[in-house]
């Protein structure tokens, strides 16, 4: 499925973005979040790992389920990064961009369990 691939394909980036620049991550990262920069370590393993998982059979359900949650538990490092106008590096810092990025949150949440025939809603996937 398309949107299962462009998904794994986001997924993975954002993985190795947290790999390769966990400074820029941490700049987003909320004060209350314990042991931050191993928790951006194992996340972007997380993301790759769960990007993978996505496109296989087997571990498919699971990994739309942990993206899902996932998605939810870095929202608000998201509002941060809007709220308090943090720059980062090849990343926009307006409203144009932030506004957007906020709404989508939910829908990748949706997308995740979508794609991994967690809900079929809206559309009913023929049994």
């Amino acid at each position: 499925m398309l949107m299962r691939g462009v998904l794994a394909v986001l997924f993975a980036g954002a993985g190795l973005a947290h790999l390769i620049a966990p400074h820029e991550l941490l700049k987003i990262t909320p004060d209350w979040v314990p042991f931050a920069p191993a928790v951006i370590l194992v996340t972007g393993l997380g993301e790759l790992a769960c990007a993978a998982a996505l496109l296989t059979q087997s571990l498919r359900y699971w990994a739309g389920i942990a993206l899902a949650i996932y998605s939810l538990c870095v929202w608000p490092a998201n509002f941060k990064h809007a709220v308090e106008g943090i720059q980062i590096a090849h990343v926009p810092s307006t409203w144009l961009y932030h506004a957007p990025r906020l709404a989508m949150q939910p829908v990748i949440m949706w997308w995740s369990l979508f794609s991994a025939g967690v809900v079929d809603w809206p559309w009913r996937r023929s049994t």
